[in-house]
């Protein structure tokens, strides 16, 4: 890193772009999700299997990085990603109005939304986080990588809970409307945001005179990195344990509950806000406790899988109690263990993306990338056959999903034992390459 780096104010304008980012993607992930399923009574498979869509396209992250690696400009891979979100989410949005009076239009429609929509993510989430990595100061990569997973889970919680005002009395056009006006808002907010920030001289990236390698040839080079691979696997498994609900929440709060498309949106909104709150307790609570617990980066991976665990056991019993069950409660309790669990991962990703060989950190960071958006593909797309499988034996109602929160659970115990392996090996060799102790009271937030 040479120079100071890039100021506090332009780390916060580089979060309010991805705080855009998750402003376009969560109607997609979450309102027209639930709209298929309720409204339109289509199975759960089929927006499972249009995010798997989105999440597959992300494979792509890697290129988009590799591509503008060796000295090339980040933001017009960031400008131009977001332009192409923006378009996909409104496409999407008006695919599933059109399934409502031609559905095989409305479907091939929607496929292609959500292709666009997955090339979008990639390009723009991408370059971000690796101009995160190359342009801000080893001292604060840490509580920027922080502020922007915050920023992002912040536009899913401010979204949902706006348009969820707007979606009542739901109708297909009002869907349309308010995701254009969604879009529009976010892709000039982002471009303000970002702009001059690349160009500001503030920390220079160092200049490549090597030939730049061909993308293959960058991807197995990277790999053949242990700490590369490892955090890679770590990632996919850990994300898969996360995702796994995204795409049966509001489904479940609809059907069995009895909740309008606004209400279930502000439903979501809730389980975002209380992410953010982990979030924001890890990065205030964990350098306090570092001093005496060396060891509390893991220890909060691990409470957070499973707080999770225990939030999604609670919800499997809720299922069959609808009356007396305290969902909103649960479900922020379920988003504040998502948040403690995630923040230990991305600030971690962010510290390791400027480990390794010079130059490829925007090869790193789409792996990184694929990998967590095909683990958060399968799990939403598992999520929801496990639903419609099990609804085929003991009927849709709250026995389904009881029996898919209850394997949720499983999942995120497993995840936790993983987590105590995979971080500690992680931090153990990260320590042994720089001769420095495992873990320190700044590695909550430098790590």
């Amino acid at each position: 890193m040479t120079g100071k780096g890039l100021t506090w104010l332009q780390i916060v304008r580089l979060a309010v772009v991805q705080t855009a980012l998750g402003a376009m993607v969560v109607l997609t992930t979450s309102t027209m999700n639930r709209v298929m399923v309720v409204e339109l009574a289509l199975p759960a498979i089929v927006p499972g299997a249009l995010v798997g869509i989105h999440y597959a396209l992300q494979m792509m992250r890697p290129l988009f990085g590799h591509s503008s690696d060796g000295g090339r400009r980040r933001t017009p891979f960031i400008v131009g990603g977001m332009a192409v979100l923006g378009l996909g989410a409104v496409g999407a949005a008006g695919a599933t109005a059109l399934m409502g009076s031609h559905q095989t239009a409305g479907l091939i429609a929607a496929i292609l939304a959500f292709v666009v929509i997955g090339a979008g993510v990639g390009a723009a989430g991408t370059n971000l986080l690796t101009l995160v990595a190359t342009h801000v100061a080893d001292r604060r990569r840490g509580p920027a990588a922080t502020l922007i997973w915050i920023m992002m889970i912040a536009g899913f919680a401010v979204t949902t809970g706006l348009a969820g005002q707007f979606l009542d009395p739901y109708s297909p056009q009002r869907l349309v409307m308010v995701t254009a006006v969604v879009c529009a808002i976010a892709f000039v907010v982002s471009l303000l945001a970002v702009s001059g920030i690349e160009a500001s001289g503030q920390a220079p990236a160092p200049v490549n005179t090597k030939p730049k390698l061909a993308f293959r040839t960058a991807v197995a080079e990277i790999w053949e990195e242990p700490q590369t691979r490892r955090f890679t696997v770590f990632i996919f498994v850990s994300m898969l344990a996360y995702s796994a609900q995204d795409l049966v929440l509001e489904p479940f709060a609809g059907l069995v509950f009895g909740m309008t498309p606004g209400e279930t949106t502000e439903l979501s909104s809730a389980q975002h806000g209380g992410t953010v709150l982990g979030m924001v307790l890890v990065a205030v609570l964990g350098p306090i406790l570092a001093r005496r617990l060396p060891g509390i980066l893991t220890g909060l991976s691990v409470a957070g899988c499973v707080g999770s665990a225990a939030a999604l056991a609670a919800l499997a019993y809720g299922g069959f109690a609808p009356h007396v069950f305290p969902l909103r409660s649960v479900v922020f309790a379920l988003g504040v263990s998502n948040g403690v669990f995630a923040v230990a991962a991305i600030a971690r990703m962010m510290g390791l993306a400027r480990e390794g060989a010079a130059g490829r950190e925007g090869v790193r960071m789409g792996v990184w990338g694929a990998s967590q958006a095909i683990a958060f593909g399968v799990g939403g797309f598992l999520g929801t056959v496990a639903v419609d499988l099990t609804g085929l034996i003991v009927g849709t109602n709250g026995a389904a999903y009881a029996i898919v929160f209850a394997a949720e659970a499983m999942l995120f115990v497993i995840s936790a034992r993983l987590a105590v392996r995979a971080v500690s090996r992680l931090s153990a060799a990260s320590a042994e390459s720089r001769n420095e102790p495992k873990l320190s009271s700044s590695d909550v937030v430098t790590a």
